[in-house]
């Protein structure tokens, strides 16, 4: 069960670093970066290390840079450079300085030169799956290239030649002369450059060999005076070669702390399975609110403050865990409870009459717009004689520890009046298709002058001003909470038929004026947003955040336990 979250922050091994290398003299300011691969869009993983690696200089009296690891041409496009700097501002953060790694393809290429006239880079003829099948595995030791004992003097005419366009794609590769026998699979002779007669969106066609990551990742945070280069903890096992790289060259080496990646129930992070997803129109495009991309959570709703302070909740650890969809949402849903405006709305519309209603009358009623932020004031809502309400807020033979409307039962209708069922319309099927009812004039706002109470409290929306939206109720986009491994991987086996519903919901008038991205709750319902990307003016689209919790719905979930109850993360 997810609990509320202790407030007070604690410390970790990486702050614990930091502050001791500051203390000894070590570093005299620190200074981190963020550097994303422009190659796709980032995703609530990447939340966690944009939160930490510009939250901890901010801390120390930092900075924090932005870097574009742009070098691979093949993957990498501007709108990629452009959606991420976009989404580190909306997350809330502004870097001291933005790079591009390809800015130091000179640097890197003469650094390239000079390990080759070292004897510790050579040219290798061998395609890619030759390498591969040599470079042996984590029981036996690589085989060394043919092309491993090259002159200095060849090898530095070859590694001129592929820059200056003379190879084809594929081969030759330069490649570091470390240890075919090294324990590490990454020490085994890595590929520092590959050819690929390519645009570069920074480069243009002045370069057609490219630095590979490990190559060129090191150097650039050396080049940047990075102290503490933040990575997750894929890259443990690549530390030994960033530093051999450093020292090999003897320049200044960064201290790379690995800290455990983001895991969240019925969330994938993979770029490949995002996009298996996407291409496979699984979902509708890279921004669809189901997906965990920091543009998907953008659209849902997801408050950036709440994400962030989710990120510094979780902390940083050593080892991966994955952490609870209910404390993501925890977080989504404190937040919105503080900040969002309250508003009504009927998802599954019932007519309720009000039979001793005058003809035609229609008054305003005062009603708060966030109880739990005076200052936001109330706002008026029209009533009629004519009301919708929910459909499950009735039941003709309600049981025992049902609240709300039944025959003969008296409920408050919010912000309105107390009204009590006198009959019912049925269809011919049995349905019932109108609820009659009878309300207290004494009763307006939601009090009665006797002090009778009532346990129940309805929402409803006056029927002649109703606005009738499209509303899309989201769920997770998965049925199992880790689809990663379950089921055998087989991830696109355990889609949620169920994780996108549209229904037309009857909306209080007020928000046919909603603008994009506005957050509100609908009272008793969730918390919703109006969708940034669909819907026109006056006629909104509204998206599901997060549900409201429902202790009554929660009941019956356990008493149907085993008997087809609804999953977890269902109809709120």
């Amino acid at each position: 069960m997810t609990t509320a979250p202790d407030a007070t922050p604690a410390t970790d091994f990486v702050r614990d670093r930091i502050r001791a290398d500051l203390q000894s003299g070590k570093v005299q300011q620190v200074i981190t970066r963020f550097p994303p691969e422009p190659n796709g869009y980032l995703h609530i993983g990447h939340a966690k290390a944009i939160t930490l690696s510009f939250s901890v200089a901010k801390e120390f009296g930092g900075r924090c840079n932005l870097r574009m690891d742009d070098t691979n041409p093949a993957a990498e496009d501007q709108e990629y450079v452009d959606a991420i700097k976009e989404d580190v501002r909306w997350l809330g953060f502004e870097w001291d300085a933005m790079f591009y790694a390809a800015d130091y393809f000179d640097q890197i290429y003469a650094w390239a030169e000079r390990l080759v006239e070292k004897g510790l880079a050579y040219v290798d003829d061998q395609n890619a799956d030759q390498i591969a099948a040599t470079r042996g595995t984590l029981t036996a030791p690589g085989k060394a290239s043919p092309c491993r004992d090259r002159s200095v003097a060849d090898n530095l005419r070859l590694l001129r030649d592929m820059k200056a366009g003379k190879f084809a794609d594929g081969e030759k590769v330069l490649r570091a002369k470390i240890d075919m026998a090294h324990a590490n699979l990454n020490m085994r002779d890595p590929v520092m450059y590959r050819i690929r007669h390519m645009h570069h969106q920074r480069t243009g066609d002045r370069w057609c060999i490219y630095p590979m990551y490990d190559w060129a990742h090191g150097q650039s945070d050396s080049i940047e005076g990075i102290t503490h280069s933040l990575c997750t903890l894929e890259f443990e096992h690549h530390r030994p070669l960033y530093d051999w790289f450093c020292d090999a060259l003897g320049i200044y080496k960064p201290q790379q702390i690995e800290f455990a990646r983001l895991n969240v129930e019925y969330m994938l992070t993979s770029k490949r399975k995002l996009l298996l997803l996407v291409e496979g129109e699984h979902v509708d495009g890279w921004d669809d609110p189901r997906l965990p991309t920091l543009r998907g959570l953008r659209r849902r709703g997801v408050p950036p403050q709440a994400l962030v302070a989710f990120c510094k909740h979780v902390g940083v650890a050593k080892f991966n865990s994955t952490h609870e969809i209910g404390l993501f949402e925890f977080f989504v849903r404190d937040w919105l409870n503080k900040h969002a405006l309250r508003r009504m709305a009927v998802l599954d519309p019932l007519k309720l009459v009000i039979t001793n209603w005058p003809a035609g009358h229609v008054e305003m009623v005062e009603a708060q717009n966030n109880p739990e932020d005076p200052a936001a004031g109330t706002r008026q809502v029209p009533f009629a004689g004519e009301l919708w309400i929910e459909r499950e807020d009735f039941q003709e033979n309600p049981p025992k520890d049902f609240f709300r409307l039944g025959p003969g039962r008296e409920v408050r209708l919010r912000s309105g009046y107390f009204v009590t069922c006198t009959g019912v319309d049925k269809d011919a099927a049995g349905n019932v298709t109108a609820v009659h009812c009878t309300y207290d004039p004494a009763t307006k706002g939601g009090n009665a002058p006797d002090g009778r109470k009532v346990k129940g409290t309805i929402h409803w929306v006056s029927a002649p001003h109703a606005l009738d939206a499209e509303v899309r109720l989201y769920d997770h986009l998965f049925t199992h909470p880790d689809p990663a491994s379950a089921d055998g991987g087989d991830f696109l086996k355990l889609l949620n038929p169920n994780s996108k519903k549209v229904v037309r919901g009857k909306l209080e008038p007020s928000l046919a004026n909603a603008q994009g991205g506005e957050r509100f709750q609908f009272e008793r319902i969730g918390y919703f947003c109006c969708d940034t990307k669909d819907g026109a003016p006056g006629r909104p689209v509204f998206l599901r955040t997060v549900g409201l919790k429902d202790s009554y719905q929660k009941a019956q979930q356990k008493g149907a336990a085993g008997k087809g109850a609804a999953p977890k993360g269902g109809k709120p």
